[in-house]
């Protein structure tokens, strides 16, 4: 059940007078009234007798009784609508919650006689408005602040006690929803978003790969937005306007659209403090082996889970936040493939990426150098690194859900879940072609070989080995472990730390995910190398796991 509460100005007759009408698609059907403030009121859906007119009347008396004591915008309207997939509520039901979201509000206090006069009307199965007028009998205005998170909370309630649909809840921290003119105004134009919508993505886009405020302006500029900067009489810049060039008005001048009504995070105050410099990044931690900002990316992504189970909370949040900017440079670098589904990713994420918890951006700036560094290197042509970021994003997408649920940030969470149904999808295409490349590098492994891959998996992994030997993913993981041996690693040890690293009973192949996760751990280029190179590599020492317990991915 939600609420949606609006300060409808100074007109009672005109509200009533769309409550009681046929509605803008003629979807009001039986409008009438369910309750009122003293069960009197004229009702003129049932009563042929009462008119709008009356009704407006009777619920303005005390606007005029306060005369220029009354507020100028004296209209309080509520609408409080049911899950779709709820049970049709009686009239008597919907007059319960009506008074009860009024009490919690402060609009209509239970038992006070000088609470404001209010009307509750029906004209559809699944909602009702309410319609109040803030003068209170004492003729003083009602104390209704905060009255949306109260009629919130109250809608909980509500729903509990009622069997109801309980709907996902948030904290106010989601980005500004296009309007209802906005969403017309896309459909008349035949576009599947609104502007506001397009511009959220361009600017989250533009945020990701921009590595200062100026060059963030000149991303914008060069993908054909328009730009208006704002400056202090100092000079220097207080803010942003965005519009799109066939976006226009009225009087065919641009739809401006503000960083702070884009979403909460892309104020010019916030993003100059994401792009402030900071000190140079740290030296490689292996010495004459010098990691690809492919495999900087996915190291980093890799970190997250333990980030999140381990840091304080504004560390959390910030690295929750480069995560999503890492997945809003996804589509940047990808094969075309497999933009539509990283896009989508990234949409759904961007709701996941704000808390209260103020981000201590700072604590993050390693990976988001590394993301500023790989969309301006071109992607790695056999796809398989593609494949190990993506798996270690989706891993990390799937902390964020726990990490949201565990501090009960219910749309934060829900939107997470939302964006790691989108990542696998992509994760699943990217994946075929080179699991095909290790699938017959593995066939073509000598029988002995293979025997002694098996026997290896059959020593680290005795709970899981007969199901991993019997997957047709067996294959590529015999050559993966190959790999990993001829690199000077120790395979076993490998095996059971990218076992230990993340839960695998909700994994639909083992061997595919043991793959990426051997590849990743060992930090190793995934192209097969040369026998030459094979011998020649440097033996290195396994890093260990930093956490047994973490959050559970689907697959």
């Amino acid at each position: 059940m939600i609420t949606k509460i609006s300060k409808a100005g100074a007109n009672t007759h005109g509200v009533l007078r769309y409550l009681y009408g046929s509605g803008r698609a003629n979807e009001h059907t039986d409008p009438h009234l369910v309750a009122s403030w003293d069960g009197f009121a004229p009702d003129p859906g049932r009563d042929e007798a009462s008119t709008l007119a009356q009704l407006a009347t009777v619920l303005d008396l005390r606007v005029k009784q306060a005369g220029d004591r009354a507020p100028d915008k004296h209209v309080w309207h509520c609408s409080v609508r049911a899950a779709p997939e709820d049970r049709i509520l009686t009239d008597d039901e919907w007059a319960v919650i009506a008074r009860r979201i009024l009490n919690a509000t402060g609009i209509a206090p239970a038992g006070d006689p000088d609470a404001c006069r209010w009307v509750a009307v029906r004209h559809a199965e699944d909602h009702i408005h309410i319609v109040a007028t803030k003068v209170r009998g004492d003729l003083t205005p009602p104390r209704n602040w905060n009255d949306y998170p109260r009629a919130d909370k109250e809608c909980a309630a509500i729903e509990k006690e009622y069997g109801l649909r309980q709907v996902v809840r948030g904290d106010r921290t989601a980005a500004k929803r296009p309007t209802r003119a906005e969403q017309e105004k896309a459909r008349r134009t035949g576009s599947a978003t609104t502007p506001r919508e397009r511009l959220r993505t361009t600017v989250r886009t533009a945020v990701a790969a921009a590595t200062s405020t100026e060059e963030f302006f000149t991303i914008l500029r060069n993908t054909k937005v328009l730009v208006d900067v704002l400056h202090f009489p100092s000079g220097d810049i207080r803010g942003y306007k965005v519009a799109l060039p066939d976006d226009t008005n009225a009087k065919g001048e641009p739809v401006w659209f503000s960083g702070s009504t884009l979403g909460p995070d892309l104020s010019y105050p916030k993003i100059s403090e994401r792009l402030a410099p900071t000190e140079p990044a740290p030296t490689d931690r292996h010495p004459g082996r010098r990691r690809t900002v492919w495999q900087q990316v996915t190291a980093a992504a890799d970190r997250i889970p333990d980030l999140l189970a381990e840091t304080d909370d504004a560390v959390g949040q910030a690295h929750i936040s480069v995560l999503a900017e890492t997945l809003d440079a996804l589509p940047l670098i990808a094969p075309a493939a497999y933009k539509p589904q990283l896009a989508q990713a990234a949409e759904a994420f961007e709701r996941a990426s704000r808390s209260r918890i103020r981000a201590r951006h700072q604590q993050a700036e390693a990976t988001r150098r590394a993301i500023k560094a790989i969309v301006r290197e071109p992607a790695p042509k056999d796809g398989a690194l593609l494949a190990i970021l993506l798996d270690a994003v989706l891993l990390a997408v799937v902390a964020a859900q726990h990490w949201h649920d565990t501090r009960h940030h219910d749309q934060q969470a829900e939107a997470a879940r939302q964006a790691a149904e989108h990542l696998h999808a992509a994760y699943q295409a990217a994946t075929l072609q080179p699991l095909t490349v290790f699938h017959q590098r593995g066939l073509s492994l000598a029988l002995p070989v293979q025997q002694r891959q098996a026997v290896l998996v059959r020593q680290a992994l005795p709970d899981l080995a007969e199901q991993i030997l019997a997957e047709p993913g067996w294959p590529a993981l015999a050559a993966a472990l190959s790999d990993n041996q001829s690199a000077g690693h120790d395979p076993a040890a490998l095996l059971t730390q990218a076992a230990r690293h993340r839960e695998l009973d909700t994994a639909g192949s083992l061997s595919e995910v043991l793959v990426w996760r051997l590849h990743r751990i060992a930090d190793l280029n995934p192209q097969p190398a040369t026998g030459a190179a094979r011998r020649s590599a440097p033996p290195r020492v396994t890093k260990p796991a930093t956490s047994a317990d973490r959050p559970r991915r689907t697959r």
